[in-house]
């Protein structure tokens, strides 16, 4: 089974995809959508869109876990989080690909055992988990693994 884990962002959008097959989970991919903010937003989502689209053509994924979005003070920053999570979720939608979501908390919990996890703590977890030779750059790349890697694990 191929997983990607989507970290959403209207700025940057975090992947990683994760194959898991006979017990085995298998880094495949990891990396960052950018989009510029010298550019609207309606082209920054079509650009966020196209791209997860290619992703989702060149890996042929079962399932996408995405991280569900939590409102902190920054209500700005909540929408075009929620703006760009609609392109992610019609693009997964289009190609039939399931859609599991899971709260950072969820996330720290499945990968360190403890929902308090740090990024820092995280970032050695994912690189222990999946036997990288680095932390995973940038952040958001690592947060991309991370989700992926909290699916597997809850539904084994």
């Amino acid at each position: 089974m191929i997983v990607i884990g989507i970290d959403p962002g209207l700025a940057t959008v975090g992947f990683g995809v994760i194959r898991t097959e006979n017990g085995n989970i298998t880094p495949i991919s990891y990396g960052c959508i950018r989009t510029s903010a010298d550019k609207q937003t309606p082209e920054r989502l079509l650009e966020i869109f196209n791209e997860i689209t290619s992703l989702f053509e060149k890996y042929n994924p079962e399932v996408i876990a995405v991280e569900k979005l939590f409102f902190s003070k920054n209500v700005t920053n909540g929408l075009s989080v929620s703006e760009a999570r609609g392109v992610i979720f019609l693009a997964a939608q289009q190609h039939n690909i399931p859609i599991f979501e899971y709260t950072p908390n969820q996330v720290k919990q499945a990968i360190t055992g403890s929902g308090k996890a740090d990024k820092k703590q995280m970032q050695e977890m994912i690189k222990r988990l999946l036997d990288l030779d680095e932390i995973p750059k940038p952040d958001d790349a690592a947060d991309g693994l991370s989700i992926a890697l909290c699916h597997i694990n809850i539904m084994r």
